[in-house]
């Protein structure tokens, strides 16, 4: 095949185009998903019953170093995204493989949160704030779970095959999505965690 200097590798190919329109059609389902999400939470967020509030359960700490976590590797991902441009497959590799080490701890750091409700009694039969808290998190936590798969996948096929159009259209679509994780935890963030602790 015929590399087309003017085009990134990723778009080298019309199917390579159209499975990048494709994912971005993909996260708008995402996002309709989210904002279902979003919008059950503050539908609820006030209904605790006998249950804590959040400003009760929620501690600044951990949020706050999951957020670094987080944006850290959206900022390392692009980092990744730039070296596979420049064809520097090595450094690509490092860059997605502290993406996902920084992805791991935040979901460390989630692990520990969740402990953290349940501890204090906030369950999912706690009450419909705790029910919807729990299910929002989880679900952005799913995500990462997956993400954290998908970009090992995503490293073992470039290391076998090396950098062409194929896996640099895998490695880019992947990149959206982890970015994509990151926009929906500074929702979380602001509208979950600064709103309930006030």
């Amino acid at each position: 095949m015929k590399i087309n200097p003017s085009l990134p590798l990723e778009y080298q190919t019309e199917e390579n185009r159209l499975k990048i329109l494709g994912f971005w059609i993909f996260l708008g389902a995402e996002v309709m998903l989210f904002a279902t999400l979003f919008a059950s939470y503050f539908t609820l967020y006030n209904r605790t019953g006998n249950g804590p509030s959040g400003a009760e359960i929620f501690e600044i700490t951990p949020v706050l170093i999951e957020t670094i976590l987080l944006l850290t590797s959206s900022f390392v991902i692009g980092l990744g995204i730039h070296a596979m441009r420049i064809g520097n497959k090595k450094a690509m590799l490092a860059f997605f493989a502290i993406t996902l080490l920084l992805g791991l701890g935040f979901l460390g750091f989630e692990i520990y949160e969740f402990i953290h409700y349940v501890h204090v009694g906030a369950g999912l039969q706690t009450s419909a704030f705790t029910a919807i808290l729990l299910t929002t998190l989880g679900t952005h936590g799913a995500h990462v779970t997956f993400g954290l798969f998908w970009g090992l996948f995503i490293i073992l096929q470039v290391r076998k095959d090396g950098l062409n159009p194929e896996t640099a259209n895998k490695s880019f679509i992947f990149s959206l999505y982890w970015h994509f994780l990151d926009v929906v935890w500074i929702f979380i963030f602001s509208f979950i965690y600064l709103k309930g602790m006030m």
